[in-house]
C-alpha cells in the first residue's frame, strides 16, 4: 500500500472518528455514530497493517486475529453491570502499550545512534544514507535515521510524555478497576504525606525527565516509569467512590493524550489526532461531570483535595418498609410516575422488567418517566445504554436539569438502585462528603419507593436521610424480582 493510499486511509478513519463522537451525543444516532467508528478503525488498522514500512507481517496479523478474538469473546462475555471495570481495565492497556512502546522507541534510539556512530569518517552525506540503506533500515528505524540532533531532542521530550502519561494510566486504571469491580474498597486511601508525597514523586519525575534529557541514559527514564506508575496508583486510591464515574472518563482522558504522545513519537498522523479527540473529549466530559457533582475539577483529578470540615448529621427516624401490593396499588391510583434508575438496577438486570412496567402504566394513560442523573450508575451514560437496550423510548428519559422541578408535582416516583444521586444531605448536610452536589429532589413527590436489597449504605458508604423520611417506603429485595412481583399486579 502506497503511502498516499495509507494518507487518504487515515484522513477518511479521522472523519469517521468526528462523525462517531458528534453522534454519541445523541440516543437516536448513537447506532450510527459506533458503526462509523467500528469502519473507521478497520481502515486504521488495514492501512497501518498493510502500510510501507511494516515489518514482521505475519506475526503482526497473528497478533491482530488475536486481539481479535480476544475482543469479541470479551464483547460477548461482559454484562452491562461490567462494563465500567471494562472500560477501566482497556484504559490501563492503552497506558501500557504507550509505556512499551516508548521505551522501545529509546531502545530503537540507541541502536540507530550507535549505528551511525560507525559511518567511516571519509564518507561524504549521500555515502552515509548508502551505508545506512545497507544496513537494512526499515520503518521507524530509518526514520529515526534521518532525525538530526534537534528532532532527537524533541524525540526524548515525546517519549517522556508518552511514558510519563502511560505509567500513570495503566496503574490508576487498574486501581479503578479494582474499586469498580469491589476488589478494592471504594473509600479514599492515601499514604502517609498524601498530597505533598505526590508532589515529591512529580517532582521527582521532572527532574529525571531533564536528567534524560541531557544523555543521562536509559535509567532515568526507567526510574520514571516507575514512580509515575506510583503516582497512578496513589492518585486514584485517594479518590472515593462517589468520584468513580469522573476517574474513568478522566483515565480515557490520560489515556488519549499518552496515545497522542506516542503519536508524535513513531509520526503517525492518526494515532495523534485520534490521541487528541479521545483525550479532549474525556476531559471536556470529566469537567461536565464534575459540574454536575459541584466537585472542582483539579481536586478530583489530582486524588481529592478538599473534603468534609466535621462529623455528618446524624439521621433520624426508621426505615418503612412496604409490599409489592402496596406499591401497585399506589401506581394504579397516580397520574403522573417518575423513576429514577441507579447501578442497583444495572445489577438486578431489571432493567427489562422495568420497561414493561411503564408500557402497562403508559397504557393506562399515566404520565410516566424517566429521571438520569449525570452520574448515575459507575459510567457516563450507564443508565442510558441499559434503558436503550430495554427498548424504552428516547422522549421519556430526561436529563436531572429537564425533570428536577416536576418532583414536587408527581405522584409516585421510583427509585431503583441509587443512593447519592437522590440524597437529600447534598443539600441539607454541609459536612457531607457530597455536600452542594446536585441532586434529584425526589422527596418533594407524594410517595417514594425505594427499590433495595437491604438497609447498608452503599457504594460510596454514605447515609441516605430520603430512606427514613415519611412519604418514603423501602421496597426491599433483588430490584427485577421486586418490579417483576409489581408486574403480576398490575393488568
Amino acid at each position: 500500500m502506497s503511502y498516499g493510499l495509507v494518507s487518504a486511509a487515515y484522513i477518511a478513519a479521522a472523519v469517521l472518528f468526528i462523525l462517531a463522537l458528534g453522534g454519541l451525543s445523541n440516543q437516536e444516532s448513537a447506532k450510527r455514530a459506533v458503526w462509523y467508528g467500528i469502519v473507521g478503525m478497520a481502515l486504521a488498522v488495514v492501512a497501518t497493517v498493510f502500510g510501507p514500512g511494516t515489518g514482521h507481517l505475519l506475526l503482526v496479523l497473528l497478533m491482530v486475529a488475536i486481539g481479535a478474538y480476544a475482543g469479541q469473546y470479551v464483547a460477548k462475555k461482559v454484562e452491562m453491570t461490567e462494563m465500567p471495570q471494562l472500560v477501566a481495565a482497556l484504559h490501563s492497556f492503552v497506558g501500557l502499550a504507550a509505556v512499551f512502546i516508548g521505551l522501545n522507541a529509546d531502545f530503537e534510539l540507541g541502536s540507530v545512534l550507535a549505528l551511525k556512530a560507525n559511518i567511516p569518517a571519509s564518507l561524504n552525506e549521500a555515502g552515509a544514507a548508502v551505508f545506512l540503506k545497507e544496513a537494512g533500515l526499515t520503518g521507524f528505524a530509518e526514520k529515526l535515521a534521518h532525525k538530526d540532533a534537534v528532532e532527537i531532542a524533541i524525540l526524548h521530550v515525546e517519549v517522556f510524555l508518552g511514558v510519563f502519561i502511560g505509567a500513570v494510566t495503566f496503574t490508576g486504571s487498574v486501581v479503578a478497576f479494582g474499586k469498580l469491580a469491589g476488589k478494592i474498597d471504594g473509600k479514599p486511601k492515601k499514604l502517609p504525606g498524601g498530597h505533598l508525597l505526590n508532589a515529591g514523586a512529580l517532582a521527582l519525575s521532572v527532574i529525571l525527565g531533564l536528567m534524560y534529557f541531557s544523555g543521562s541514559g536509559v535509567w532515568a527514564l526507567l526510574l520514571m516509569t516507575l514512580i509515575a506508575g506510583f503516582i497512578g496508583y496513589h492518585l486514584i486510591m485517594g479518590i472515593g467512590g462517589a468520584d468513580m464515574p469522573v476517574v474513568v472518563s478522566m483515565l480515557n482522558s490520560y489515556s488519549g493524550w499518552a496515545a497522542a504522545a506516542i503519536g508524535f513519537t513513531l509520526g503517525n498522523d492518526l494515532l495523534i489526532v485520534t490521541g487528541a479527540l479521545v483525550g479532549s473529549s474525556g476531559a471536556i466530559l470529566s469537567y461536565i461531570m464534575c459540574k454536575a457533582m459541584n466537585r472542582k475539577f483539579i481536586s478530583v483529578i489530582l486524588g481529592g483535595f478538599g473534603g468534609t470540615t466535621g462529623p455528618a448529621l446524624e439521621v433520624e427516624g426508621e426505615m418503612v418498609p412496604i409490599e409489592a401490593d402496596a406499591v401497585a396499588a399506589a401506581l394504579e391510583d397516580a397520574d403522573s410516575v417518575i423513576i429514577v434508575p441507579g447501578y442497583g438496577m444495572a445489577v438486578a438486570q431489571a432493567q427489562q422488567s422495568v420497561s414493561e412496567l411503564v408500557k402497562r402504566l403508559r397504557a393506562k394513560g399515566k404520565n410516566v418517566r424517566f429521571a438520569i442523573h449525570p452520574v448515575a450508575g459507575r459510567l457516563p451514560g450507564h443508565m442510558n445504554v441499559l434503558l436503550a437496550e430495554a427498548k424504552v423510548p428516547y422522549d421519556i428519559v430526561l436529563e436531572m436539569d429537564e425533570i428536577n422541578d416536576d418532583f414536587p408535582d408527581t405522584d409516585v416516583v421510583i427509585v431503583i438502585g441509587a443512593n447519592d444521586i437522590v440524597n437529600p444531605a447534598a443539600q441539607d448536610d454541609p459536612n457531607s462528603p457530597i455536600a452542594g452536589m446536585p441532586v434529584l429532589e425526589v422527596w418533594k413527590a407524594k410517595q417514594v419507593f425505594v427499590s433495595k436489597r437491604g438497609q447498608g449504605t452503599g457504594y460510596s458508604g454514605i447515609e441516605n436521610p430520603l430512606f427514613y423520611k415519611d412519604n418514603t417506603r423501602m421496597f426491599y429485595g433483588d430490584a427485577k424480582h421486586s418490579m417483576d412481583e409489581v408486574l403480576k399486579r398490575i393488568d
